[in-house]
């Protein structure tokens, strides 16, 4: 065994610390000092009390009238539990309903109690509980629960009236929950391993100097932080959701910054850009964490801000286009567009146009001519057109691109210009300005989403291509409909250095597998990766709703139902919605019956804040919440069956919109519900496996 252990506690072990009172601290610390020696069982003070689970021995050393539950693995001592147990009543056996039992080799993966869903979902009040003990004034000190939230916990004494207390933040109450109600060994290894740089960490976290730990990356992720980093070009990772390919990418900027000190540069610079504004923030705190005074070196922007900057005043003219206007424009581009050749060859290119969707043409023109940088009429006849599926005639080709310059002309005019001319200009500016800044290193956080001119742009940024870093996962694109890296740069090759992640640290095995068989008609890459799943849990749930009210009755009851299931506060719980005018209705009704909640765009996102997080389907990408219900689809363009459209865009669009709906099922952690509108024939909306989904005591027409 090594001479120098590290120290990785579980959420649950730090809750029960943080709760201890000053003179049991000491003596707790003691006896983990002791493990620092030792690990190893004496029959006496430390003895193992589980032969296997999931691989680890568990072990458990007493202190006084605690009990210490450990793993360890050279060169880790996992901190699982500290429970109370009073000396003068203790028995062996108080501790089987914490280890599931004595001696049992559990399989890899055991299948999880499924919850009574329909007892939860059942409209009627719920006996409430009295909490195991009361809240006192010294417990809130010890855990450090501002005194301005004191007043309204100390009146608290049921178990509901916690889970939901008014004004409280989650996190507040999440420490609360878990101390009161310590979870079973099952759900605690299923628990992130947090690391601490030194033992003594566990002092300043109880003294509220240290207010959190970094995560302790497995043994796949950590063979990423470095990998590659002597290569000639740019490194690629790969991987599903909740693999952690947005933390790997935040620990690689550790190692980058690292090696650029010890290569003599004394101030390197480094960009990390992701696509979403929700994420920059979260990604500059976890920086911020883990990096120390380092992470002066590091900008942490999205690409479009990125952009903007390059462009400068510019920027502000031409101004963007809203959706109406650019929709206006095109019908008149459309109108206006002069084809050529005699009088029935101008008429076919009008009927060959007229045989394409408008919203298809759109797509087409900002995502495969501009987005692309398709400079010619004959570059766009050759070009590729990954991820459509709709053929297109060089008839229609050349219709599109009468159009296409006619659109260009009209926003000219008007002053206007769309984000994806943006960014090409951004682009086109940075190419010419040969003073602009560069950076030592550039990491690219969901590359999938980001269009070929905007990784153009960060490749001519970056300095070293060896220092180019993306994370990506084609199937949760949601904004384009996929590119070949070969059609972005030549530089952006990642032959022998791109590599996949697999294991989901963030779902269960069965909302993992629930949302993969959801997505099959959808995803963008087939290839078969064996996915492996660290948690387990119930059947995500499959419910119709007739109307709006049936609907939101039935959030009203999911939400508390399976916040109280699994022991959590209702900041843990999210809805995900269409459109933001259903999310903003689903907040309000929500808030009729009693449930806390409200919704948020975006670039107002308050994951502190308490209550239910009512979301877009849209803004929900890289967020996770152990809750989750997808609903508000009846009056959006999920119910519809899409005949309107010909067969290629059709299986495009509902290719695109499933992965959406991918996206906002896996961000779900531990429960997820499926709101559908009754008698629904969307494909979008059907055909939801009961092998993989839990679909009631009835059977419901609109899930076979």
């Amino acid at each position: 065994m090594g001479d120098e252990w590290l120290w990785t506690p579980k959420p649950s072990f730090l809750s029960a610390w943080r709760a201890l009172p000053p003179k049991e601290t000491h003596q707790v610390l003691e006896k983990i000092t002791l493990l620092e020696q030792d690990p190893m069982p004496d029959g006496k003070a430390k003895i193992q009390v589980k032969r296997k689970y999931q691989g680890k021995t568990v072990y458990r050393i007493r202190c006084g009238a605690y009990r210490i539950f450990y793993t360890f693995r050279d060169p880790y001592i996992n901190l699982l539990a500290l429970l109370r147990r009073d000396e003068d009543t203790y028995n062996e056996e108080l501790d089987v309903e914490f280890l599931g039992g004595f001696d049992v080799e559990l399989e890899d993966h055991p299948r999880a109690v499924q919850p009574d869903w329909e007892r939860i979902f059942a409209p009627r009040e719920l006996e409430k509980k009295r909490l195991p003990e009361p809240l006192t004034a010294e417990l809130l000190a010890n855990l450090h629960i501002p005194k301005e939230y004191h007043a309204r916990l100390l009146a608290v004494a049921t178990e509901d009236d916690l889970l939901d207390c008014p004004g409280v933040p989650n996190e507040h109450l999440s420490l609360l929950l878990e101390y009161m109600f310590p979870k079973p060994l099952d759900q605690i290894m299923q628990q992130p391993d947090l690391l601490l740089d030194e033992l003594d960490d566990l002092l300043r976290f109880k003294e509220g100097e240290l207010l959190s730990f970094l995560l302790r990356l497995s043994p796949e992720q950590e063979r990423f932080v470095s990998w590659a980093l002597r290569a000639t070009g740019p490194t690629q990772l790969k991987g599903g959701p909740g693999t952690g390919k947005s933390i790997v990418a935040l620990y690689r900027i550790r190692s980058l910054v690292r090696k650029l000190l010890e290569m003599g540069e004394p101030a390197p610079r480094i960009l990390f850009t992701t696509y979403t504004n929700a994420l920059t923030k979260s990604s500059e705190q976890q920086l911020g964490q883990l990096l120390g005074e380092d992470a002066r070196h590091v900008e942490v922007r999205t690409a479009d801000g990125v952009a903007r900057d390059i462009l400068g005043p510019a920027a502000a003219f031409p101004g963007l286009v809203d959706n109406d206007t650019l929709n206006r424009l095109l019908r008149q581009a459309v109108a206006k567009a002069s084809f050529e050749g005699a009088v029935l060859q101008k008429q076919a290119q009008q009927q060959a146009l007229e045989r394409i969707s408008r919203s298809y043409l759109l797509e087409e023109i900002n995502q495969v001519i501009v987005a692309r940088q398709v400079g010619t009429l004959e570059e766009y006849l050759r070009a590729r057109r990954p991820g459509r599926k709709v053929r297109l005639s060089d008839l229609q080709k050349k219709a599109i691109w009468s159009v296409q310059e006619t659109l260009a002309q009209l926003l000219r005019r008007e002053g206007l210009e769309t984000w994806q001319q943006r960014r090409v200009r951004a682009e086109a500016a940075c190419s010419n300005n040969h003073t602009l800044p560069c950076y030592d290193a550039v990491v690219v956080d969901e590359a999938q989403d980001l269009d070929p001119s905007l990784l153009r742009l960060l490749i001519r940024l970056c300095k070293s291509p060896n220092r180019f870093f993306i994370t990506a996962d084609a199937n949760q694109s949601i904004y384009g409909s996929g590119f070949t890296w070969a059609d972005v740069d030549e530089c952006l090759k990642f032959q022998g250095r791109t590599s996949v992640l697999k294991a989901n640290y963030r779902s269960t095995r069965e909302i993992g597998e629930a949302a993969q068989s959801y997505l099959a008609a959808g995803a963008l890459e087939s290839e078969a990766v064996e996915h492996k799943y660290m948690n387990n849990g119930p059947l995500p749930v499959v419910r119709s709703a007739h109307n709006e009210a049936e609907e939101v009755n039935l959030l009203a009851r999911f939400l508390p139902g399976a916040a109280r299931e699994f022991r959590l506060g209702l900041g843990s719980c999210a809805v995900f919605c269409p459109t933001a005018k259903r999310g903003e209705a689903i907040a309000a009704q929500l808030a009729k019956h009693g449930v806390n909640a409200t919704f948020m765009k975006g670039r107002e996102l308050d994951l502190s804040r308490p209550g239910v997080k009512v979301l877009t389907l849209n803004s929900s990408k890289g967020l996770e919440f152990p809750i989750v219900a997808l609903a508000g689809f009846a009056s959006s363009h999920y119910a519809l069956v899409h005949a309107e459209n010909q067969e290629g865009e059709r299986d495009e669009a509902l290719a695109r919109e499933r992965r959406t709906i991918f996206v906002g099922m896996t961000r779900a952690m531990r429960a997820l519900l499926v709101v559908v509108p009754a008698h629904t024939s969307s494909p979008l909306l059907t055909g939801f496996d009961p092998k993989y989904w839990n679909l009631g005591e009835r059977s419901y027409e609109t899930c076979s």
